[in-house]
């Protein structure tokens, strides 16, 4: 007979703890960003700390079998890393307004050239500071891996509870394009420091360093598995920065990229015009864009962190796509993102390089002790930002109107995922520790501690950023953001909780929100006020459905709620402000208007029924019924005066 074996491998361990980890962070959820304004990159890095082997010694990425062999964990982290990224960069690009980039082509450039410039200057600067025995050159590779801003971290930020508070749009659109630009347009920092270092340093009359080598009766180490030094002087570096760096890895990932999603954009636009999309498949696009580009890049070559953000930009550069998957209740995207976010930052707690940070005798190959590893901690967050953003500040008026902004948007660049993706690309340029003449040996035992201890460094500060700059918000009673255009929203439950820098409303059991980041664009919706006026008769008039639709694309709820609750005679005309599909009037074409009501979507979450005015003339009682697209989830919700039996949940309240 088969008996029970007890198998605790670094599998069954790895998922036990992962999925308790995410049922813990699940129950208390909002109370930890509605109250302590904690996200899940924090929690979500401490605990792969606790668990790896610095600590509890449950998972042991390095030695997954138990064996006591030890398999090099770069690739893995590389390949893990690009793989999130590009799928957060996609999402990134399709939650910007429809052609976001055209309208801030002037603020994303000078974030993107001379401000990124400063920031690579800056943070070598800093490294030079305190890092010993690495070269200018070497600098420079390790400063341009943490130039960018982190495109996870960042969305943390821009998206978070504290930003829908305390944060104006614009710099949170700002903010989350900037991240995703950057992150992608880093590479020619990068590849322009490896040029230096691999082609310059030669004699100019020297065709490769295998020649200048043999010719001084130096053994040849660097050039065999096209690793290390070549030679050939600084025209060279600059030949090869241009065409290989700039033109084909850059800019064909980036036409790559946008050709990619203009593609999906106008096939998904035709397919969806004839109802074959299913709202599964709808909602998979975004992924399978995102695997698709990283796949294809992989193979030639190019950058594929800014083909992912361009192709995002594509994908809704109409507006159709983000207000269509707004209407098709999209939570999966959202759902995916958190858990790409819990599976990474575990991850990257799981192998940081402890034993390079702590061991005596790595210690002593790289100098990094625990004061300098502080002090540069403290350099890279106080100059490697904040400099460059409050001296370019003023040309960028539109997103940034003042310091404070300004030193908001220079503090909160943390550095993560995007850092340790670079380094470890960078990595696989040169040969390991060692292997190589000084200069680059310095560089290879460096750089990978220095990175991934700023990223350690970055997740705790930042992450502990924002409740204290909560606490001290709330202290000095700072106001927060209010919205000129407020979206409405229906409640599906009575235990679900109110969105943050929202108003409940209890007789229609829903919230109004305000400072909303991802939502319709406001343009689309101002070519439709002229079409309210056919809502606006009297109330014996009839009303078309058509006339309540366009009303319903304009209407302010507050204003809305203020009329009711003066004149009882406009009973639930111009209900709430709505994300209007572009395939609306495609779909209802045909649409036969003497029917008793018409069905809408509101802001992706719910399918409403209109009743027309001629229901108040045969005093029947007006009301609203929300019911959700899937058969699973219905619910029903009836808009009565406050005089009606029906009564207010507590929480609501």
């Amino acid at each position: 007979m088969l008996k029970p074996i007890l198998d605790i491998t670094n599998v069954n361990v790895a998922l036990s703890v992962f999925g308790i980890f995410i049922l813990s962070y699940g129950y208390i959820s909002d109370w930890l960003q509605q109250v302590w304004y904690l996200g899940e990159a924090l929690p979500a890095f401490l605990l792969g700390i606790i668990i790896g082997p610095v600590a509890a010694n449950l998972v042991n990425v390095g030695d997954w079998n138990h064996d006591g062999v030890y398999h090099d964990i770069h690739e893995l982290a590389y390949n893990l890393t690009r793989i999130v990224i590009a799928i957060q960069l996609v999402k990134v690009g399709y939650e910007l307004p429809k052609q976001y980039q055209k309208q801030r082509a002037v603020e994303m450039t000078i974030c993107l050239l001379p401000v990124m410039t400063i920031m690579w200057l800056c943070t070598t600067g800093c490294i030079m500071l305190v890092v010993p025995k690495i070269s200018w050159v070497s600098a420079f590779i390790i400063g341009s891996c943490i130039t960018c801003t982190d495109p996870l971290l960042s969305q943390a930020i821009a998206k978070g509870p504290f930003a829908e508070n305390y944060v104006r749009r614009h710099l949170r659109e700002f903010i989350s394009s900037e991240a995703g630009g950057n992150d992608g347009l880093g590479f020619p920092f990068l590849l322009f420091a490896v040029a230096l270092l691999r082609y310059d340093g030669t004699r100019a009359n020297a065709i490769s360093l295998s020649e200048m080598d043999h010719a001084e009766g130096i053994p040849d180490q660097l050039g065999a598995e096209e690793q290390g030094k070549y030679g050939g002087g600084l025209d060279t570096a600059l030949k090869h920065w241009a065409i290989e760096g700039v033109l084909f890895m850059v800019m064909l990932g980036f036409s790559y990229g946008a050709i990619v999603g203009t593609l999906c954009r106008a096939i998904l636009n035709w397919t969806v015009k004839r109802k074959w999309v299913d709202n599964e498949s709808y909602l998979l696009v975004p992924l399978a864009m995102g695997i698709f580009i990283v796949g294809t890049c992989g193979c030639f070559g190019a950058d594929e962190t800014l083909a992912c953000f361009a192709a995002g930009n594509a994908l809704n550069w109409d507006g159709h796509f983000l207000t269509e998957i707004h209407l098709r209740h999209d939570s999966f995207n959202n759902i995916l993102e958190r858990f790409l976010n819990f599976a990474a930052f575990i991850f990257i707690g799981l192998i940081m390089p402890w034993d390079s940070l702590t061991n005596v005798s790595k210690i002593a190959e790289h100098g990094l002790t625990a004061g300098r590893l502080f002090a540069l901690g403290f350099l890279v967050l106080a100059f490697r930002r904040i400099p460059a953003i409050l001296i370019s500040y003023r040309f960028m008026s539109k997103v940034c109107r003042d310091w404070k902004e300004a030193l908001f948007m220079g503090y909160f660049g943390p550095i993560g995922i995007g850092a340790i993706s670079s380094v470890e690309y960078a990595r696989q340029l040169f040969p390991d520790p060692g292997e190589s003449d000084d200069e680059i040996n310095n560089l290879t035992s460096a750089m990978i501690p220095v990175v991934y201890w700023l990223v350690f460094f970055s997740i705790i500060v930042h992450g502990l950023s924002v409740p204290i700059l909560h606490l001290i918000y709330k202290l000095r009673n700072v106001p927060k953001v209010q919205d000129d255009h407020p979206i409405e929203i229906v409640l599906l439950s009575n235990n679900e909780p109110l969105p943050t820098n929202s108003t409940v409303n209890p007789q229609r059991h829903s919230a109004i929100l305000n400072n909303r980041f991802s939502r319709q664009d406001e343009d689309e919706s101002e070519e439709e006020t002229p079409a309210t006026a056919e809502c606006t008769g009297s109330s014996g008039g009839a009303t078309t459905i058509e006339g309540i639709r366009r009303a319903l694309s304009m209407h302010n709820p507050l204003q809305h709620y203020h009329n009711h609750s003066m004149n009882d005679s406009h009973h639930h005309h111009n209900i709430f402000q709505r994300a209007r599909s572009s395939y609306d009037h495609h779909i209802h074409h045909n649409h036969n208007h003497n029917n008793r009501h018409d069905r809408i979507s509101l802001h992706g979450s719910d399918v409403i029924e209109i009743l027309q005015q001629q229901q108040h003339d045969n005093k029947q009682s007006p009301g609203i019924k929300p019911q959700s697209l899937s058969d699973s989830s219905r619910a029903s919700l009836d808009m009565r005066p406050s005089s009606s039996r029906r009564e207010v949940p507590r929480d609501m309240i």
